[in-house]
Order: structure tokens, then sequence, then C-alpha cells
């Protein structure tokens, strides 16, 4: 006997409907943002929602610097980031920023409050902007992390530059034959 589908086949729907998560204070969020979705026609909360369920790794964190970098000439916009915000020491000056993301480290918060700028929570965003008006939506870069340099056609394959699981960067790691011309080959 076949399986006993219920009318409709099977579902073949894999996104996530609710985080993973068993912070309390992400399910009131999505609680929230679930509640705006449902009564308003914004985009931009049915994004947040989505961006809310995300896994870890979904959703990268975003340094102050380039923070910086995309609020040039929309300082008095919202920058809105589902995930984290770090702090680069590498930026001297920090302008008032108003930033609405799910965490900031200590320095990122303690550097954008003292610079005049405002570090917001994302139930402060729902009352100040319910259907993300005068917002920029950001995102982290995905790629950035150090496991994807390992991903792609193997370390050894013509043209590959895909990073080697080795245990030290020296002479005698993985230097030998397909790594220069003087022993046999070098790809």
């Amino acid at each position: 006997m076949g399986i006993d589908l219920v009318a409709g086949g099977k579902s073949k729907k894999t996104k996530r409907t609710a985080p993973k998560s068993n912070d309390i204070y992400l399910k009131l969020l999505v609680k929230l943002y679930r509640f705006l979705v449902r009564r308003t026609d914004s985009r931009f909360n049915a994004v947040v929602l989505k961006r809310l369920f995300m896994s870890r790794v979904n959703r990268p964190p975003l340094s102050l610097g380039r923070l910086i970098l995309h609020m040039k000439n929309k300082e008095d916009k919202i920058a809105v980031l589902v995930g984290t915000i770090t702090d680069d020491v590498r930026v001297h000056e920090v302008p008032p920023l108003k930033v609405a993301a799910l965490r900031f480290t200590e320095t990122a918060r303690a550097r954008i409050e003292n610079a005049g700028g405002e570090c917001l929570t994302f139930d402060q965003l729902a009352l100040r902007a319910p259907l993300g008006q005068n917002t920029v939506l950001l995102r982290g870069s995905r790629a950035a992390r150090e496991a994807v340099r390992h991903f792609g056609p193997a370390p050894g394959v013509p043209h590959s530059h895909t990073k080697p699981f080795v245990r030290s960067k020296g002479r005698k790691f993985e230097r030998a034959r397909g790594r220069r011309n003087s022993r046999g080959f070098r790809v």
C-alpha cells in the first residue's frame, strides 16, 4: 500500500515557519512581526519576519565600518539589521546613526551612543516604523565566514582557489609534488 496523503499531496515546503531557537525574547519578536505581517501589507515586515527565523549562519554580523558606509547620505533614516552589529577598530569617527538590530557588541553600542546615535530594539522599531518607513534594511556578508574559503573545487584541481585544510602553512606542509614546478608539476 502507498502512503496516505492528505488532499494536496506531499508537503514540499522546506522553509522555516518558526525559529529553531528557544529564546523567549526572539519568540516575542516573532509574535509581534507575525501580527504586523498579517495586519499590514508591508513587504518590509515580511522580510524581517523571515530573517528572524533564520539560522545564525544566515544572520551574519555587520561591522560598524560597513554600517557607516551603507548609511552615507542617509543619516535621517534608520538602519535595520536582523543580526549583530560589531565594533570596527579601523573606524575613528562615528556619525550619529539610528540603528535597529537584534544585538550590539558592548563597544559598538557604546560608540554609536557616544556619537549621539541610537541603538533600537525591534519592538521599538515596530512602534516607530510599523511599515518600515524611512528605514534601510541591511545584511552582513554571508561569504565572510572562514569556512566558506574551503568550499569549491578540490584544492589540487587546476584553477582552484579553494583553501586546503592544512595543519600549518609552512615549508613542509603540502608544498611538494603538484605545488611547485621543481617537484613534478604545479597546478
